[in-house]
């Protein structure tokens, strides 16, 4: 698999820096993965972050664009004292930038994460109790989701969509059972929640099958569906 070789040509590059752990959380962990679709999402621990260390991850990460699906690679990049409420430095979208490491991947990681090299979870990150977990959720689906509903624009593209929808049936499967579900499930699940089946199969073709033409209202009828639907789910929480 094209996945199996990017892993292994970025291990490689990565050992020079002595990393302590890397770790898959996400689809690639979970077991829903889909090659071409997914992201492949890693956490990697290195000794120390300096200066020079980021110079060395920007020169690998540039040489490995060459390479089938480098374009899906993110990885954050931590050392064993890091403080998870900051921001951490991340590859993402053909960049370095930071970005914190939220709750839903420390439990992931925690509960499914896929061990590359090194270290287990357990031995590096703190536990994520039920409560600041769900805590976090609700905060993401009130803070960011609900006002991202007001830039209609922004739905007119397929990441929103499909995130903006799976995101809120993940999150609600966490608040009511307490437990993380895979996109896979969380299109299962959508249609229980009163979201229009067009809207469903539509996200569906884009990740399983063939896709098709994206529907004309989609936009309107995804901000339809998510804007009541998140306000119930926070204001039950």
């Amino acid at each position: 698999m094209q996945t199996d070789a990017l892993l292994d040509r970025f291990l490689t590059a990565l050992a020079p820096l002595a990393p302590v752990a890397v770790w898959a959380h996400g689809s690639l962990a979970g077991g829903d993965y889909q090659e071409g679709r997914s992201d492949l999402d890693l956490i990697a621990v290195l000794p120390s972050i300096t200066p020079r260390t980021v110079w060395r991850l920007a020169k690998l990460h540039a040489r490995l664009r060459a390479e089938p699906l480098s374009g899906r690679l993110h990885c954050t990049y931590l050392t064993p004292s890091a403080d998870l409420g900051s921001r951490h430095l991340t590859w993402a979208h053909e960049e370095l930038f930071k970005r914190p490491v939220s709750p839903v991947t420390r439990r992931e990681l925690h509960a499914f994460g896929r061990v590359l090299h090194g270290k287990q979870p357990a031995d590096l990150l703190p536990a994520v109790s039920d409560r600041d977990l769900a805590d976090f959720v609700v905060r993401d689906q009130r803070d960011f989701w609900r006002p991202a509903l007001d830039n209609a624009a922004l739905w007119e593209r397929d990441v929103w969509v499909d995130l903006g929808l799976l995101t809120f049936a993940r999150a609600t499967a966490t608040l009511r059972e307490g437990r993380l579900i895979s996109k896979g499930e969380a299109l299962e699940l959508l249609p229980r929640l009163g979201a229009p089946v067009e809207l469903v199969e539509d996200v569906r073709g884009r990740r399983y099958g063939d896709p098709g033409p994206a529907l004309e209202d989609r936009a309107a009828l995804t901000r339809g569906y998510l804007g009541p639907a998140i306000d119930e789910l926070v204001a039950a929480y």
